[in-house]
């Protein structure tokens, strides 16, 4: 089998040429597939479609106040000289897949979890398996370069046939977890966001979302593909996703939040802001979901999310609606959320509309330059790509990136895992922590 470098390392206009290939083969476990593919390895699903891809045919990467931009210019670059087979579906034609940075200057210092992590990478993988809503199973090949053609055919009957002999055996449990270390711990929590509470109270910051990291020490090597497959089981309805770069940690996470997609001129998002947990009986879990919506401080937080999410994107838009704000039941955790849809008034890239959604006030706060001086100064770990934009974009503009929250980076038998709650003037620190616990379940679980 051969190797699956890149192709190219950078992206040149009007030199790069990029040739697809697929085959249509029956349904493959995506847990095998990762399992199989090397790396770099993405994985992305969503709404019944499931991609998993290794091997770089190209790589985008970025840093500085500008990845968004030179993400977007090198990726049109890219596509401009793509030739598709006429049979692919819409889901298995060429996607860049990767994501941002939370903050635009964190840097790798090739020392911390996130080494192998720029402010910005997308790749653009040589072969992919896509699981498509409507039950059909494909594997893609992509080439770039002067032999771009020949090299995707050849890649595309290697890997059809080796994926048509996977099986999927997989571990069938977590690692298991030795020991636990919180950052901040509970009485630096506490203060944290007490802290925070004053500086809402005596000046003009009205939120701050303040996180907390756990990592944890695993007693056995950890399976990403094997974790990821859990959650696929567990999350069904959720983002799920991973980034594990050529060197370095794997990100992954089964988030609930959409930060946009775009689909020509229409734009989906959501607001999804205020927690509580789950009931062991179905009338405790319709107690808390009421008392979920009757709270003054959530209603507070959720509203203000929803009122940024109109501001940010009105530029761009000739309208904007809002659906009925709901209770969002996920497994162990309730959400209000708010559907919130627009259409351009232009044909603006995804990537555009992601900057100018990043950072939500559901993973930041208001006003966000207040709030992210007041990340920058009270969290005492490095965010990283925790609560970034993560996901795709295609040849048009198109593209769903969601927030990568529930999420976790990973390197052999240690995980840290991140969580974070939004903090306004009556935030008590005894329930903030109480609700941030519970947003470390989705990873925790599949890793116990």
């Amino acid at each position: 089998m051969e190797p699956l470098r890149g192709d190219e390392s950078s992206v040149d206009p009007g030199e790069t040429t990029i040739a697809t290939r697929g085959r249509e083969v029956g349904p493959v476990p995506v847990g095998a597939v990762l399992r199989e593919l090397p790396r770099p390895a993405v994985a992305w699903s969503e709404a019944g479609q499931q991609v998993a891809a290794g091997g770089s045919a190209a790589t985008i990467a970025a840093d500085g106040p500008g990845r968004f931009d030179t993400v977007r210019r090198a990726g049109e670059a890219l596509f401009a000289g793509r030739t598709v087979a006429s049979d692919l579906p819409r889901a298995a034609r060429p996607r860049l897949f990767g994501g941002f940075a939370f903050h635009e200057d964190d840097k790798d210092d090739g020392q911390s979890q996130w080494d192998g992590f720029p402010d910005a990478q997308f790749v653009l993988p040589a072969v992919q398996v896509v699981s498509d809503a409507d039950g059909s199973t494909w594997v893609v090949a992509t080439a770039t370069g002067p032999s771009a053609a020949s090299t995707a055919d050849e890649r595309l009957g290697e890997w059809a046939e080796r994926v048509a002999s996977l099986d999927d055996e997989l571990p069938t449990g977590g690692p298991g977890i030795e020991r636990r270390t919180y950052t901040p711990d509970d009485a630096g929590w506490r203060r944290q966001v007490e802290a925070a509470v004053e500086r809402i109270e005596r000046g003009t910051l009205r939120k701050v979302v303040l996180a907390q990291a756990l990592t944890v020490d695993l007693r056995d090597e950890l399976s990403v593909p094997a974790v990821y497959a859990r959650l696929s089981e567990t999350y069904p309805d959720c983002f799920r996703f991973l980034v594990a770069p050529e060197g370095g940690g794997q990100f992954f996470g089964a988030t609930p939040e959409r930060l946009v997609s775009r689909d020509g001129r229409t734009v989906t998002t959501e607001a999804l802001a205020g927690s509580t947990g789950r009931g062991d009986t179905p009338e405790e879990d319709e107690w808390l979901a009421s008392e979920l919506q009757e709270s003054a401080k959530d209603s507070h937080e959720h509203e203000l999310v929803v009122e940024a999410i109109k501001a940010q994107l009105d530029p761009f838009a000739t309208s904007i609606s809002t659906g009925d704000r709901t209770v969002r039941r996920l497994a162990t955790v309730q959400h209000l959320q708010t559907p919130v849809t627009a259409e351009l008034a232009e044909d603006d890239h995804v990537l555009s509309l992601v900057e100018a959604l990043h950072p939500t006030p559901a993973v930041g706060g208001l006003p966000p330059d207040e709030a992210l001086e007041t990340i920058t100064e009270t969290e005492t770990f490095e965010r990283g790509w925790y609560a970034s934009p993560v996901g795709w974009f295609d040849a048009d503009g198109d593209g769903t990136f969601a927030v990568a929250i529930r999420s976790a980076v990973a390197t052999g038998r240690r995980a840290t895992l991140f969580a974070g709650n939004g903090i306004v003037g009556d935030s008590d620190p005894d329930r903030e922590w109480d609700e941030v616990q519970l947003k470390y379940r989705p990873v925790l679980d599949a890793l116990e």
